[in-house]
């Protein structure tokens, strides 16, 4: 197992346990038989799937589980709302507990569970996967294998299991960039120290190198610091100790198109608008919550992805982190789209993700103990992980089934208690919270007001003066 997959794997504890659920919502009915068949035909040919983990000295091995039972993975369920408990608010309250039952370490680390009678004539299944396994990135990939007419990997040649060396890759991504910088600035080369230049241009050209590498260095340094310095984030009702249960909601779609043009007619890109009515939300519930947010910040801690596209098919984790600050004490929903932008805008080309990535390395190698520390003191930086991932831009079809709604829910460290989960599917986007019980009992009312708040940038949006644009 890679370092950085080990770290995941030992990050799990008592409040927080590193594991992306996600809830399908299938209709008409899906049976338990096909699904399994799919499941047989499709993901265990990611052999990844069939892998247990067995701890060692230095820390984690994939191993085939020799009594590997499908039936024990994907496994029948049957809902049991209460008397004033809606189905929907029934699997809500499901798919908390789930997120805080681990899965079992003798057994791979995925489990799914279908309720083939929801609501409706619909099914739903709950997924669990454990992030030691896959970032969402690959699970997509993963996903678009089960649908009807999807390929997997490993049918083109592929080995969608191999792991590959971490350590090479930050060599090549992070220490060698970093080495040729200093060096660069050093005018040092392939030749040795310093050259003679033929020509006023091409000296010219060389001192404008050094000076771009000169600035890539220094910002590789700067944006070093601002992670190692970071400040412990705004204290809030949703930033404290975290109880150890969890509470998940979600809301309907909105509508991809219209997400496009109000960014389009603001200036800003669709994750601007996106993270803006998710900071207005936010701070609309501490309103109403009785707390004053004005003037308040809190940080959210934003996954990057760090694989080329065609590497999107491979499992393991491959992925950053940047410190995203969230305007939830700005009122008016321009100005805070503005600094949302401007927030984004500074990200955009920083070592950042780089960085972590190789902090995450840094934790896998060391002991529990020690792991557990250097991952606590970022914990504290953050209220918030908040991540976005693409997903197909038409509904997949499952068992001759159609996928009508796709969300999931990103595992947090440590007493982080906020988890917001964002995934275009089939034309719209799709809003997910996962929260801590004691932190935040009620994340359906912060979800509810999702929508509102991107109605508020909907509606300054039609009013601009569109004569003559």
């Amino acid at each position: 197992m890679s370092r950085v997959d080990t770290a995941w794997l030992r990050m799990d504890s008592d409040t927080n346990l590193m594991m992306i659920v996600g809830v399908w919502l299938i209709e008409p009915r899906l049976a338990l038989a096909d699904l399994r068949q799919r499941v047989r035909a499709t993901l265990l040919k990611y052999p990844r799937f069939r892998q247990k983990v067995v701890d060692d000295a230095l820390g984690a091995l994939w191993m085939a589980d020799e009594r590997f039972d499908l039936d024990a993975h994907v496994v029948p369920e049957t809902l049991r709302p209460g008397p004033n408990a809606t189905p929907l608010a029934a699997l809500k309250k499901v798919v908390g507990e789930l997120a805080m039952i681990p899965l079992a370490r003798d057994r791979p680390l995925w489990q799914f569970h279908l309720f083939e009678d929801f609501e409706g004539g619909r099914s739903a299944l709950v997924v669990r996967i454990h992030h030691c396994i896959a970032d969402g990135i690959a699970l997509i990939a993963v996903i678009l294998s089960m649908a009807d007419g999807g390929t997997v990997p490993r049918l083109r040649g592929r080995r969608p299991h191999a792991v590959h060396d971490e350590h090479d890759w930050i060599s090549d991504h992070l220490i060698r960039p970093a080495a040729d910088l200093a060096l660069g600035v050093l005018g040092i080369d392939g030749a040795g120290l310093g050259r003679r230049f033929d020509t006023l241009g091409e000296a010219v050209g060389s001192l404008a190198g050094g000076l771009e590498l000169a600035r890539k260095g220094a910002q590789m340094a700067n944006d070093l610091a601002a992670l190692v310095l970071m400040p412990d984030d705004s204290p809030t009702r949703l930033k404290g100790r975290a109880a150890g249960s969890k509470r998940v909601a979600w809301c309907e779609p909105l509508p991809l198109s219209d997400v496009k043009a109000v960014g389009r007619a603001l200036g800003a890109s669709i994750n601007d608008v996106l993270m803006a009515s998710v900071a207005g939300a936010i701070g609309d519930y501490l309103r109403a919550k009785g707390d004053d947010p004005t003037g308040l910040e809190i940080r959210a801690m934003v996954p990057v992805n760090l694989r080329s596209p065609d590497e999107a098919w491979q499992l393991g984790n491959r992925f950053g982190l940047v410190p995203l600050v969230l305007p939830v004490g700005v009122a008016h929903p321009i100005e805070r789209l503005a600094v949302v932008r401007a927030r984004m805008d500074a990200l955009k080309g920083g070592y950042q993700p780089l960085l972590a990535f190789a902090l995450l390395v840094v934790a896998g190698l060391l002991v529990k103990p020690g792991q557990d520390a250097l991952l606590n003191f970022f914990s504290r930086k953050a209220t918030a992980v908040m991540t976005n991932v693409p997903g197909p831009a038409q509904p997949l079809r499952i068992c001759g089934r159609t996928l009508r709604q796709a969300m999931f829910w990103v595992p947090a460290s440590g007493d982080i208690g906020l988890g917001v989960s964002i995934l275009s599917y089939g034309g719209g986007v799709q809003f997910g919270l996962i929260t801590d019980a004691g932190l935040c009992p009620d994340p359906d009312a912060v979800v509810q007001r999702l929508r509102p708040e991107f109605d508020k940038l909907l509606w300054l949006a039609l009013m601009l003066p569109w004569e003559g644009r």
